[in-house]
């Protein structure tokens, strides 16, 4: 169980993860995580009782595009029994945000010989649907894929895209000479002010997506305005998948969402000399994403009927600034929480939540303390990094955090703090296939049991 279900604080380490863990949301999510684990789920072959699950990351870990990186398949097989059903809760968790569960869940099941459920699929922008306060609001998408249908399928009811946007004020996008109106301008269509900006992805027309996500910013989200003193703060903005680079079919990694945000932050500090906020930062490493994987593991165990409580997560991903910093942070605050809650107990003193730089008391019972300290609490989340995709053995990670923080060394986003010991995996190995195996041998598992 989470300790957000009880709604406890997510520790903060090192900077402040900039409102991801705001109060509302986690009120949201334990709401979202009730109606999860009472729901419909894929089924699942009852037989042995696990205590662990295991997270894969899919670009460099299973695939590079379309095509199976080797061991995949085979460590698929070693995971699912003669009938083909998973024989350990897996979650598939990815910061591609560019289509829909079902479809990555598609792209799963056919190219690696299994049966993925959506389920078992996190995109970047899965734990928008635990984001209810922003669901009535008209927001901007920006991306590539089905975004209006990603976008409505999260809970949002309003949903305006980019090309809308160019649409209703055509002479805002005009650094492509041949995409500026040559003829008179047909009357403007009226656009309601925009409320909130949510990133999903990185787009294709880098320059189109800059200028109208910073003429929003800079307008209070009514671009037909005539420009005057830029409101700060501005806009709620909610971005997902922060990778700088990622592992395609190239041989060297391409540029990522982390990349287009680092240009937009960039060019609007250069504009109004402050810093763009972010009302969430969502996707790998943040927390609420790895708590969010967590449910969708808890919700696997308990359609199998398992009694026994779930105490391990395996985290297997190639990107040690993404899949290895977010599998050690939430590692990190399992074991914040679990100490936390113990000097609780004995002190029988309320916990004090820090909640957007405000202290709010949580008494919490001694039953639930019970619950939390005897099982009901996650044990730990270790980190497995493979060689097949970001990372290459022969990297070297910096020993002087004040002389690494750089973005020639450090990859991760400008809000998370850089600590050596976050982007040092537990464990490294050759590929997948060993991955599972090493899985396999730290809980004495025998998939043939």
């Amino acid at each position: 169980m989470s300790a957000l279900r009880e709604g406890i604080h997510i520790f903060r380490i090192g900077r402040p993860f900039v409102n991801t863990s705001r109060l509302s949301a986690v009120r949201d999510f334990t709401s979202f995580r009730s109606r999860c684990l009472t729901g419909s789920s894929c089924r699942f072959y009852t037989r042995n009782q696990s205590s662990f699950g295991i997270l894969f990351d899919i670009d460099g870990v299973l695939l590079r595009g379309h095509t199976p990186i080797p061991g995949a398949k085979e460590a698929m097989r070693k995971l699912v029994d003669r009938n083909g059903e998973f024989q350990v809760p897996v979650v598939f968790v990815t910061n591609a945000g560019n289509s829909m569960r079902q479809s990555k869940a598609e792209l799963l099941s056919r190219v690696l010989d299994v049966q993925v459920s959506k389920h078992q699929v996190i995109m970047s922008h899965s734990p928008l649907q635990m984001f209810t306060q922003y669901h009535q609001k008209r927001v901007l998408v920006s991306g590539q894929g089905p975004m209006t249908e990603i976008a409505e399928n999260l809970g949002f009811q309003h949903v305006v895209t980019i090309d809308m946007l160019r649409e209703a004020y055509p002479l805002l996008d005009v650094v492509d000479h041949n995409r500026r109106p040559k003829d008179m301008l047909p009357p403007a269509k009226y656009v309601p002010p925009v409320e909130a900006i949510v990133l999903f992805g990185e787009p294709i027309r880098w320059e189109t997506n800059l200028q109208l996500i910073l003429d929003l910013l800079l307008s209070n989200g009514n671009p037909a305005l005539p420009l005057t003193s830029p409101p700060y703060p501005h806009i709620p903005v909610l971005a997902c998948n922060m990778d700088l680079m990622w592992m395609a079919e190239a041989k060297t990694p391409r540029f990522g969402h982390g990349t287009f945000l680092v240009c937009l932050e960039n060019i609007y500090k250069k504009i109004t000399g402050k810093e763009l906020k972010y009302a969430a930062l969502i996707g790998k490493p943040s927390i609420i994403t790895y708590n969010y994987a967590e449910l969708l593991v808890q919700q696997q165990a308990e359609r199998r009927g398992w009694s026994s409580p779930f105490q391990r997560l395996y985290a297997i991903g190639d990107n040690p600034m993404a899949d290895i910093y977010g599998a050690n942070l939430y590692n990190r605050y399992l074991q914040s929480i679990r100490e936390s809650m113990n000097q609780v107990k004995k002190k029988k003193v309320p916990v004090l939540e820090a909640v957007d730089g405000e202290e709010h008391e949580n008494v919490l019972t001694n039953s639930r303390l019970d619950e939390l300290t005897h099982g009901g609490l996650m044990e730990s989340c270790s980190s497995i990094l493979v060689c097949t995709g970001v990372y290459h053995r022969d990297e070297d990670l910096p020993t002087n955090p004040h002389e690494s923080v750089t973005e020639r060394v450090f990859h991760g986003h400008r809000d998370f703090h850089f600590d050596p010991s976050l982007v040092e995996a537990a464990f490294i190995v050759q590929d997948v296939n060993d991955a599972v195996d090493l899985v396999f041998s730290q809980e004495n598992w025998d998939p043939n049991f």
